[in-house]
């Protein structure tokens, strides 16, 4: 261990040392001569199959042979199990195949690998249609579900049936058997639709140079003839820049709009034909929300409160954008992410080259540890690897574990760049957790991926606040993951409503932005001195400045898309612009839309959230509830912590997601309530942001 002697910023002297686990994440990643010979490796994730490529094709003939097993065992009527069991393992069957191969498809870096992970993929797709398609596994489980089983049943074992049930029912199985080819015909339509969406959505806008301003030509991107608009440049201090780039890329575009209108309408049909009122009834069944009519409320209690908040931050907008340029006549929707981050950055007074040497990756590591200590009496261990065991040579595993010593799972930390390597932050299930027939436990097993510089040779990864934020979000994910303890893996951890899912993560953005959590471990990678009282304080206070109407952008978002899944099309014949032009029109506190733009045409979520986008804020909204009332006056404190993690994190998606929180809020989670937290949050960093421009 490397030991300094240092103060905290609040001038009380503090043991600096810096964990096994911070310098190991701090060191620069080193790549081990592997002098074993291939049969001595164990395997991707010790799955000794895949020592090879070729093992995944031992793992998809597993999967069939143990499928139809479990099938045989499932309409036997003298079966000696609970139905539900049997379901539960025919999922993880597929799912320890399925959920593996996703991830080794899109991250490991041999081709051979990703190629035979995505052959898996496919394979195990077509195991599930055709289940979905088997009318005797079906009746018996609807039997189960209504009529009860003839083995005793728990109150978990009768939800998690009813679970799977819906997801049958989602496939159209209960259907007349025309009605249920047209669902199957819809729904790998509409998965192509959605690629495709997705493809045009992230393509660039290529426009002819000589019809850019001439002031600006060099400054945007071009091959020579053609200028190439990757985004909307809200980071440009060159306005014309920022103003024709936002104009180029969200122009209005013919492909797109088919392909989301068709899109829309291929979901509705969908949803009609399963007998769902609309698109978006049928993705909420299950959820917190529950029903469309929830989440209008929830939506529309929140405009009207905060989009009058909103209004007074524009209009301070208005007045930075004057003083930096007296000559403009207002403020427009390209401007506003630009006057926001400079106006955090200047009042913060630090750069980030100033900031991030207190946030190495090794101290968020043993920051997060120390968090978890203290609220939930469990610990972080970097364990080495066996031979084989990892795709890539910079990859961390950690075990977790109780004081006692207890394991609860494993997590790989994915968190360095490479090529080829996706450029998002998220986390896998591996390996989802249940407890099995002797009574032992199957411990999850999860990846968190990040993208992060490598460190160099006496260099670590230094972190952003922003990036810090992700860090901690995505922990967040895993630790949901190690805590559940649920019998049935279909349930393990964040498999449950998306509006439930993101509550745990999003909860850890609040520990990530408390003074006094990263107090507790930002230091100076080089001297180990403390983060300095007054920028932490600014630090944490920056990121909230002008959060009013950022919210009430991402309620917007949040109504469009409902709006988008309720009827369609449109019976006036409206197009998606149409549309959204209504909706934006009934929001106070937004900027008017632009004329000859369709930034819904580039809104990549509407395909892997449709209907659910109002997850990040209902999510928002029940964190905001946790962290007032029982963490933000002393959030290091474990008895609450183990509370929460017993009442809430611990049954993953095994029980209803509002009877989880009324058990742990002792109240129901309405969505009045849910909005007066956000709401009351809102007015402090509004507050806050009216005394920073008062003293600027």
């Amino acid at each position: 261990m490397c030991t300094m002697v240092g103060y905290n910023c609040y001038g009380k002297a503090f043991s600096n040392t810096w964990s096994s686990l911070a310098t190991a994440f701090n060191k620069k990643p080193e790549k081990r001569l592997n002098l074993s010979f291939r049969r001595d490796e164990v395997g991707l994730f010790g799955v000794p199959e895949l020592t090879e490529a070729d093992g995944f094709r031992l793992l998809q003939e597993r999967a069939i042979s143990e499928t139809e097993e479990l099938v045989t065992e499932a309409c036997d009527p003298l079966r000696k199990r609970k139905l539900v069991d049997i379901f539960d393992q025919l999922s993880d069957t597929l799912c320890q195949v399925a959920d593996l191969a996703e991830f080794i498809r899109i991250a490991h870096p041999k081709e051979s690998y990703a190629s035979a992970a995505e052959n898996a993929c496919i394979t195990i797709s077509s195991i599930v249609e055709k289940l979905n398609t088997n009318r005797s596994i079906y009746e018996a489980l609807h039997s189960v579900c209504y009529k009860g089983d003839f083995i005793p049943t728990t109150a978990e074992d009768n939800h998690v049936a009813m679970l799977f049930l819906l997801d049958f029912e989602l496939s159209g199985i209960h259907l007349p058997e025309e009605r249920r080819k047209t669902v199957v015909a819809l729904n790998d339509y509409i998965l192509q639709l959605g690629r495709d969406f997705s493809y045009e959505a992230a393509a660039p806008t290529r426009e002819l140079l000589k019809n850019i301003p001439s002031s600006v030509r060099q400054l945007i991107p071009n091959d020579g003839k053609e200028a190439i608009f990757g985004g909307v440049r809200v980071d440009s201090s060159d306005e014309l820049v920022r103003e024709t780039a936002f104009r180029m890329f969200l122009r209005p575009d013919r492909k797109r709009e088919e392909l989301l209108y068709k899109l829309l309408e291929a979901r509705y049909q969908l949803a009609t034909l399963c007998g769902f009122p609309s698109y978006s009834h049928r993705a909420l069944r299950g959820s917190l929300a529950g029903e469309p009519s929830t989440v209008a409320e929830f939506i529309n209690v929140l405009s009207v409160e905060l989009g009058k908040r909103a209004l007074e931050e524009l209009d301070a907008m208005r007045k930075i954008k004057m003083i930096d340029n007296p000559y403009s006549k207002d403020i427009y929707p390209w401007d506003v992410p630009y006057y926001v981050n400079k106006f955090r950055r200047e009042w913060l007074g630090a750069s980030d080259s100033e900031i991030c040497p207190y946030f190495s990756l090794g101290a968020c590591m043993q920051g997060l540890n120390l968090l978890l200590q203290s609220l939930y009496g469990v610990s972080l261990h970097r364990e080495e690897m066996e031979p084989g065991e990892s795709w890539s040579h910079d990859v961390h595993k950690l075990s977790v574990k109780e004081e006692d010593g207890c394991l609860l799972g494993y997590i790989y930390c994915d968190f360095f760049e490479r090529s080829g390597k996706p450029a998002q932050d998220c986390h896998f299930t591996i390996q989802g957790g249940r407890r099995l027939p002797n009574g032992s436990y199957q411990d999850p097993v999860v990846v968190v991926m990040l993208g992060l510089p490598s460190p160099g040779w006496g260099q670590p990864a230094l972190l952003s606040p922003s990036t810090v934020d992700n860090l901690f979000h995505e922990m967040g994910h895993a630790i949901h993951s190690m805590f559940a303890r649920t019998t049935h893996q279909h349930v393990s951890g964040t498999r449950c409503s998306t509006d439930f899912a993101e509550v745990p993560s999003v909860l850890m953005e609040y520990f990530a932005s408390d003074t006094k959590v990263l107090s507790s471990f930002a230091r100076h990678h080089q001297t180990g001195e403390a983060i300095p009282k007054n920028l932490v304080h600014r630090l944490c206070a920056s990121k909230h400045l002008f959060s009013c109407s950022e919210m009430v952008t991402q309620i917007f978002y949040s109504d469009l898309d409902q709006e988008y899944h309720a009827i369609w099309p449109p019976s006036n014949g409206s197009s998606t612009t149409d549309v959204l032009a209504k909706v934006q029109n009934r929001h106070p506190g937004l900027l008017p839309l632009v004329p000859d733009t369709a930034w819904q045409l580039r809104f990549g979520h509407l395909v892997g959230y449709g209907a659910k986008y109002y997850s990040y804020l209902m999510s928002r909204a029940v964190a905001s509830r946790i962290w007032s009332q029982h963490f933000c006056h002393n959030p290091l404190e474990g008895g609450i912590g183990k509370i929460y993690r017993n009442t809430c994190l611990a049954h993953g998606g095994g029980r209803p997601p509002s009877q989880l929180l009324n058990n742990f809020l002792g109240e129901e989670p309405n969505p009045r309530k849910l909005c007066e937290s956000l709401i009351s949050e809102q007015d402090l960093h509004l507050e806050k942001t009216k005394m920073v421009l008062q003293g600027s």
